[in-house]
């Protein structure tokens, strides 16, 4: 109860611009009685400065009524001059700053003062000294203003520079003011992300070097094992717990040189190494024999492949070899890690300008992560790595659309999983 009577007695309160302006019409009405004492002309300001107090502060609290939301209104108790107050709050910390602003601002009002003065009240001795104060404030005051906002406006371009990617554009600082200050701060800000900018390039080359040597490292001693086992293939081994062995052996070898060519690949594609064999190429056939290819080899009766091509052929200006990649692939990726019994669905349709290709399956894993994660090198449905995969195959197709200057993203909707490919129907870059 106590608590609503005090919700009640607050929403009862008067507002504090409705005191404010029940105060300015008194003390216009006080201002009458005055002229026995104060001159007609300090009487006729003091009435007009409340006139327009009284004027600005309904403005004012429509304006911020209408511009804020029910929550910063109740904040505010839907007071202009509260609001006002507010609103120089923290402005007079920098003394400097608002000193200039106010001076400015003085000096303006009394230029329009005078400026009024002389074309209403022409007074030959006083106009000798408006005139005067007019040419001062043209000569010092307006070329003192737009100098300062020259160089704001040079500090936004260069801001604007920084910002489109020229990490290398330094604002020039001059002087010693809050604009200088602005200046070295952003440029220290540049300076910075220049800094972290060159680390983390450096760290991916260095990256990028030791997965390359260590992968053709391994290939050496590799293609031993491999020819090895294949030799032990060919022995007639008398024991079937070694021909197992050897199966096994053959088998994980064999794992092991496409993990090995999968590493070496898209770290040679992250480094900008790798050339495109650009030339015309029908995509519906390539995605039909890719299909076709998978089809015969889906291992489980129940996995279905379903295409959806919109019309052949469909050509465009790729390279054949890195698009077979792609889809190679992404349908392995779909074939792995499908539930069984649901189908695995693949769209291929054109627009003038662009290929667009889909492919849509029903997880087996409950996904839930981020989707963008799947396109880091090592990254895996499953994470438990029961299932036999380099976590690569995403990381290098993401790698080949963007060679292709395409596009591509994941969309989950609960456990479907879509995979969105765009390619440019001719080259955007060089064969």
């Amino acid at each position: 109860m106590d608590t609503k009577l005090k919700k009640n007695k607050s929403k009862r309160k008067v507002s504090i611009d409705l005191i404010a302006i029940l105060i300015a019409i008194i003390l216009w009405a006080c201002a009458f009685p005055a002229d026995y004492y104060l001159h007609q002309g300090v009487i006729d300001f003091i009435q007009y400065f409340l006139l327009s107090a009284v004027v600005c502060l309904i403005v004012g609290k429509a304006l911020f009524q209408s511009n804020y939301s029910p929550k910063q209104r109740e904040f505010w108790r839907g007071s202009a001059l509260v609001y006002y107050v507010h609103l120089w709050k923290g402005r007079i910390k920098d003394r400097t700053i608002t000193l200039s602003i106010i001076i400015i601002f003085i000096l303006t009002a009394i230029a329009g003062i005078c400026g009024w003065r002389a074309a209403t009240y022409p007074d030959k001795g006083e106009m000798v000294w408006l005139i005067l104060y007019e040419v001062l404030y043209v000569l010092l005051v307006i070329p003192y203003t737009m100098s300062k906002l020259s160089r704001f406006v040079k500090i936004v371009k260069g801001t604007k520079e920084i910002a489109e990617g020229n990490i290398r554009y330094t604002i020039e600082e001059t002087g010693k003011d809050a604009l200088s200050r602005l200046a070295g701060y952003i440029n220290n800000m540049k300076l910075g992300y220049q800094n972290a900018l060159d680390n983390q390039i450096k760290g991916e080359r260095l990256k990028t070097e030791l997965i390359t040597n260590v992968s053709h490292d391994l290939k050496t001693p590799l293609t031993s094992i491999i020819n090895f086992v294949d030799l032990l293939k060919k022995e007639e081994l008398q024991s079937e717990k070694a021909q197992s062995y050897v199966q096994v052996l053959d088998r994980k070898s064999l794992r092991l040189k496409i993990l090995i060519e999968d590493l070496f690949e898209v770290s040679k594609m992250t480094s900008g190494a790798v050339e495109l064999d650009i030339e015309t190429i029908d995509v519906a056939t390539l995605l039909k024999q890719a299909i076709a290819e998978f089809s015969s080899n889906v291992g489980d009766a129940s996995l279905e492949i379903r295409e959806k091509i919109a019309q052949s052929p469909i050509y465009a200006d790729l390279d054949g070899n890195k698009i077979w990649r792609v889809f190679e692939n992404l349908i392995g990726n779909a074939k792995k890690y499908s539930l069984p019994g649901t189908r695995i669905y693949i769209y291929l349709d054109e627009d003038t300008d662009k290929v667009s290709f889909k492919i849509q399956n029903t997880a087996v894993y409950e996904i839930d992560f981020v989707a963008e994660e799947l396109f880091e090198r090592f990254k895996r449905v499953d994470e438990s790595r029961q299932t036999e995969g380099s976590g690569l195959g995403l990381a290098i197709v993401k790698s080949i659309v963007e060679l292709h200057r395409g596009d591509i993203k994941i969309e989950i909707h609960g456990d479907q999983f879509n995979v969105i490919i765009n390619l440019p129907k001719h080259s955007l870059v060089a064969g």
